[in-house]
């Protein structure tokens, strides 16, 4: 198996029910209608937040998400990985009661205790929430832009698409991009081609969390690949939500053959039983990928991260010295 990078998950999101449980003992929290033999329980969308709110409610101080961000880094090295970006919530940072700052600087601590570890590479993406409102992520987009921490290098938008428009946040964005901030924004999940088409007409990101109900439109595929925007591929998360039925009918090879660069993440992993060597496992099993086919993944998902050239050579040096 190569070596791998991601570049769409949620740090609160990757909270395993392991250390979920240990939060809960510090907290005198019941979590038993959350977690069962060891697994987060939920049985659709709505349950799912409601599932996510509660083990995320248990991440509180500084060091909670210091321990959060080391313990996600330190298991994906673990499986192989020498890269990772974090989707951040200054609104979590908030309903915790920290500063979008403290919180920041924590998770930061927390990247560079697994760096230390283990050698993996993080940064982090500050996201607003869609279904927050606009007010809210357009202070995501200032916070980012003003935080001046190394590690924050992008800026997006997540939460539920069935929620406000694409031309709500193009302010937004271009604070972000004003900032020199690399730009990602979640489309074609629940929102059907139409949410990643007005992301390309409103937002024009490099990136697209998801983006893989695109392949409604073959038109707008052409128009992915013809500008080279980056899907950041999510099956694992994909199946457990019924975006597709099954691997069979999820699209990411067909989006690959029509010249779109793909890419694969595990979106908020113990929720979906998945982790990113499964995502790469996935890839493999059901949609026929080889060691050098996944291995290319790996390379599009470094040359497409948010971060500085001279890392992005040393990670790029990396996976060719493993593949030689």
């Amino acid at each position: 198996m190569p070596l791998k990078a991601e570049l769409h998950c949620h740090i609160e999101g990757a909270a395993a029910p392991e250390l979920v449980l240990k939060q809960a003992a510090k907290y005198g929290k019941d979590v038993s209608h959350v977690i069962r033999d060891g697994s987060f329980v939920w049985h659709d969308f709505t349950s799912f937040l409601a599932a996510y709110d509660v083990a995320s409610d248990l991440f509180r101080t500084e060091e909670d998400y210091a321990r959060l961000a080391d313990h996600y880094l330190t298991s994906l090295a673990r499986d192989g990985a020498i890269y990772s970006e974090v989707f951040t919530s200054p609104d979590h940072a908030i309903k915790a009661g920290l500063s979008p700052k403290a919180y920041t600087d924590a998770l930061g601590e927390g990247i560079t205790r697994a760096r230390d570890k283990t050698g993996i590479e993080g940064r982090m993406i500050v996201t607003g929430v869609r279904h927050v409102g606009v007010e809210s992520i357009e202070a995501a987009a200032r916070f980012a832009a003003k935080c001046d921490h190394p590690l924050v290098t992008g800026f997006g938008v997540a939460g539920d698409e069935r929620h406000g428009d694409m031309e709500d946040y193009v302010r937004a964005f271009e604070i972000a991009r004003e900032a020199g901030l690399g730009i990602t924004v979640h489309a074609g999940e629940f929102g059907g081609w139409e949410s990643v088409k007005a992301a390309l007409d409103h937002i024009r990101p490099s990136r697209i969390g998801h983006g893989v109900r695109a392949i409604e439109n073959p038109d707008l595929v052409k128009r992915i690949a013809d500008e080279g925007v980056v899907l950041e591929c999510c099956p694992g998360s994909n199946i457990a939500l019924k975006v597709f039925e099954d691997f069979a009918s999820h699209p990411f090879l067909k989006l690959q053959e029509a010249g779109c660069k793909v890419t694969l993440n595990s979106d908020d992993p113990p929720y979906f039983w998945t982790t990113l060597k499964r995502e790469y496992e996935i890839a493999a099993t059901h949609f026929g990928m080889n060691d050098k086919a996944l291995a290319a993944v790996t390379r599009t998902a470094i040359e497409a991260a948010f971060v500085d050239r001279k890392t992005k050579a040393t990670l790029l040096a990396k996976l060719d010295g493993r593949q030689r």
